[in-house]
């Protein structure tokens, strides 16, 4: 990574930890991160799950048909529609330990 990269990863990782969206783990599981330019010139942190994935057990259950969710809204009167500024970050998970 160059160090305009791993300076950048510093700020954001930085700046998670501050907001509590992330902590300090000693897994022996890890991925690697890269960066990708938005259009506004930021940098956006992505993180390669891909050699993770190939060793996760698969869920067992199918996900619901778009089709078959849209049928469950018939006779609704409001519907909304929101856009979360870092959503994926809005989630959070339950504590297992």
């Amino acid at each position: 990574m160059a160090p305009v990269e791993l300076a950048e990863l510093k700020a954001q990782l930085e700046d998670l930890l501050g907001k509590g969206f992330v902590r300090p783990s000693s897994s022996p599981w890890g991925a690697p991160v890269l960066f990708v330019k938005k259009k506004d010139g930021s940098m956006r942190l992505c993180i390669d799950y891909r050699g993770i994935n190939n060793i996760t057990i698969k869920d067992k259950y199918p996900l619901p048909r778009i089709d078959e969710l849209l049928d469950q809204l018939r006779g609704a009167s409001w519907f909304s529609k929101i856009d979360l500024a870092s959503g994926y970050h809005q989630i959070p998970i339950e504590n297992e330990m």
